[in-house]
C-alpha cells in the first residue's frame, strides 16, 4: 500500500499511514511501515530542527524522520533504520555497487538502477509473516525529488498485480471564507498529477475543517475516477489520536481489505475499544497543571514531537491536562527575574545540542532546584542540571560541559572518549537502546519498579565521574548507571519533591496504551505540588 499526498505539505500523512497500520493490526494482521523521504540528506541526523523538526531514534540506532514515531506509538511495535529510507541512501548504495563493479561498465541511471534500488528496500520488508507492507511516499505530488520514489510505486503497481497494490492519496479541501465554499479543484488537480505520472489513486483521503456536502463528495468521486465509498473524510481535529476512530466510522479499514482481498485473521477490536478509551481519557481531564517547557527550538514545536506525546501519553493516563508554558531558553538567559517561569507546577527541559540558550536550561534547573518545583530533564536537561548544582551548591566557579566551554576549569559534563569500544571522538553519538541499572531505594527505582531497565540514546557528552563523589556529598545522587558502572544515566535530588534528569531520552518509548513511568509521575508530582501551594 502506498500513501501519497497532494496539495500541500505537512496535512499528516504519517499519521494517516500510523492509523490505517493500527487498523489494520486490529484486524489480526501484521503489518510493516516504510517512510520514503525524498532529500538528499542520508538521515535527518545532520539536519537542523528548524530545518526537519525531531530526529526519531529508533532501538537499532537508527536517525529517522519523525513519522517513525508516529508509526512506532501507533502500532506499538518498534521499528528499525529498516523503516526509513531517503534519496540520499538509495544514491549511496546504488553509487557504492557501481564503483564495486556491480553494474558491469553499465550506465547508470534513475531508471532502473534508482527505482531499482527503491523497489527492493521495500520488498525487504515483505518477510513471510507480513501481511502488508505500508509505504508512505515523503513530500508532495510535483515534487521533482519525490519523482524517482513514485515511479517505482508505478512500477510495483505493474508488477505485483492490481490485487496486491493499493494507493491511497491525502489531498486538503479547503474552505474559503470570503464566499463561504469548500474548493475541490485542488484534489482534482493533485490526483491529475498522480495520473500523468501513471498512478491511478484507489482511495482519496481529504483533509477538511469542517465536514463536506454530500454532493461535494460525490463530485470528488467523479473528477477524480474512485468509488464514492473511496473518498474518505478526515476532518481537523485537536487529538490526532482520534484519527483511527473517524477512519473506523467511515469504514475505511473495511474499504482496504476489500481491495486487498484480505481476510481478518483474530479481529482485536479490543484494540480499539482501549484505543477509544484513551482517547476519551486524553479529552476528559479531571485536573490541570501548568508546566514550564524549556527550550530553544520553540518555532518548530515538532522538534518536542515525541516529548509532546509522551506528555500526552501520561495526561490520558493521569486524567491531568499539562497545560504548557512555552518558555524560550535564550530568553530565560536574558532575563533578570524568574517572572518567565513564576508560578509553574513543574518544568521539563528537553534534549538539545550547542551552547545557543544552554545557560538558559541551567537556570531553569537552578529554578526548580531552591523553589522545590517537580522537575524531569532529559539528555541535556540532565546535564544543564549537573552545571548548575556544580556551579551553585559545590561552587565551583565557571563549572560547565566542555560542549558549551572547551576551557572550563571543572569540566562536570565531557566528551569520553571511548566506551564499550565505541569510540565518540569527531561526533560519534551514543545512539539507540542501551541498558541502565537502576538503585534500589531510589526515586528513580520507585518509578520504574526494576533494577535492569533499556532506553534509547542520543548524545555525546557524559557526566564527569572524577566529581561524583562531589555531587553525592550535597545531594545529588547518580541513581542509575551502566551495566559497567562507568556512565551515570540517571540523576535525583535528594530531599526534593521531585527533581530527576535521565541521560537517555524516555520520550522514544512512550506508547498511548503504555505511557512512559517518568513522565506519569512528573505530572502526578506537578499536581501534588499545586495542590500544597494552594
Amino acid at each position: 500500500m502506498f500513501v501519497t499526498g497532494g496539495v500541500v505539505s505537512s496535512l499528516g500523512k504519517g499519521i494517516v499511514t500510523a492509523s490505517i497500520g493500527l487498523l489494520l493490526k486490529s484486524r489480526g494482521l501484521r503489518v510493516s511501515l516504510l517512510k520514503l523521504d525524498p532529500y538528499i540528506n542520508v538521515d535527518p541526523g545532520t539536519m537542523s530542527p528548524f530545518q526537519h523538526g525531531e530526529v526519531f531514534v529508533t532501538e537499532d540506532g537508527a536517525e529517522t524522520d519523525l513519522d517513525l514515531g508516529h508509526y512506532e506509538r501507533f502500532l506499538d511495535e518498534n521499528l528499525s533504520r529498516e523503516n526509513n529510507l531517503t534519496a540520499g541512501q538509495v544514491y549511496l548504495s546504488v553509487i557504492e555497487k557501481e564503483r564495486a563493479g556491480a553494474f558491469l561498465g553499465g550506465t547508470i541511471q534513475v531508471v532502473p538502477h534508482i527505482t531499482g534500488e527503491i523497489k527492493e528496500r521495500i520488498r525487504s520488508l515483505a518477510v513471510s509473516d507480513i501481511d502488508c507492507v505500508i509505504v508512505e511516499i515523503g513530500g508532495t505530488v510535483g515534487d521533482i525529488e519525490g519523482l524517482p520514489f513514485l515511479e517505482a510505486a508505478r512500477q510495483m503497481a505493474l508488477e505485483e498485480g492490481k490485487m496486491n497494490t493499493l494507493f491511497v492519496h491525502l489531498t486538503f479541501v479547503p474552505f474559503l471564507r470570503s464566499v463561504e465554499e469548500f474548493k475541490t479543484k485542488p484534489t482534482q488537480h493533485s490526483v491529475k498529477e498522480l495520473r500523468e505520472i501513471g498512478i491511478q489513486p484507489d482511495i482519496i483521503v481529504y483533509r477538511t475543517e469542517r465536514p463536506l456536502r454530500e454532493d461535494l463528495k460525490e463530485k470528488i468521486a467523479l473528477f477524480c475516477n474512485v468509488d464514492r465509498k473511496a473518498v474518505i473524510e478526515a476532518v481537523d481535529t485537536a487529538n490526532i489520536y482520534r484519527l483511527p476512530l473517524i477512519f473506523h466510522e467511515e469504514r475505511l479499514d473495511w474499504l482496504i481489505m476489500e481491495y486487498l482481498g484480505l481476510r481478518s485473521k483474530c479481529s482485536d477490536f479490543s484494540l480499539l475499544e482501549r484505543w477509544r478509551d484513551f482517547v476519551f481519557r486524553l479529552d476528559n481531564p479531571e485536573e490541570e497543571v501548568e508546566i514550564g517547557f524549556c527550550g530553544k527550538y520553540l518555532n518548530v514545536k515538532d522538534a518536542y514531537k515525541s516529548v509532546i506525546s509522551a506528555l500526552n501519553h501520561a495526561e490520558a493516563e493521569t486524567r491531568i491536562r499539562a497545560r504548557i508554558r512555552w518558555i524560550d531558553s535564550e530568553s530565560l538567559e536574558e532575563s533578570d527575574g524568574w517572572d518567565l517561569l513564576s508560578g509553574v507546577d513543574g518544568i521539563l527541559v528537553p534534549g538539545g545540542f550547542g551552547p545557543r540558550g544552554m545557560r538558559g536550561k541551567v537556570k531553569a534547573a537552578g529554578y526548580a532546584r531552591t523553589r522545590g518545583v517537580p522537575y524531569l530533564g532529559l539528555c541535556v536537561g540532565l546535564q544543564c542540571a549537573v552545571i548548575e548544582f556544580a556551579q551553585n551548591v559545590l561552587l565551583l566557579p565557571g563549572a560547565n560541559s566542555t560542549e558549551f566551554d572547551p576551557d572550563t576549569p571543572y569540566p562536570v559534563i565531557y566528551l569520553m572518549e571511548e566506551h564499550d569500544g565505541v569510540k565518540r571522538m569527531g561526533g560519534t553519538l551514543r545512539r539507540g537502546s542501551y541498558p541502565c541499572l537502576v538503585k534500589e531505594n531510589t526515586l528513580a527505582f520507585d518509578i520504574y519498579r526494576s533494577r535492569l531497565i533499556y532506553e534509547r540514546h542520543r548524545h555525546r557528552y557524559e557526566v564527569n565521574r572524577d566529581f561524583l563523589h562531589l555531587f553525592e556529598k550535597k545531594g545529588l545522587i547518580a541513581s542509575g548507571f551502566s551495566p559497567d558502572g562507568r556512565l551515570v544515566e540517571i540523576i535525583e535530588l535528594k530531599d526534593h519533591p521531585f527533581f530527576i534528569a535521565t541521560q537517555f531520552h524516555p520520550e522514544f518509548r512512550s506508547r498511548p496504551l503504555r505511557p512512559h513511568p517518568l513522565f506519569v509521575e512528573f505530572l502526578r508530582r506537578a499536581l501534588y505540588f499545586k495542590k500544597k501551594k494552594i
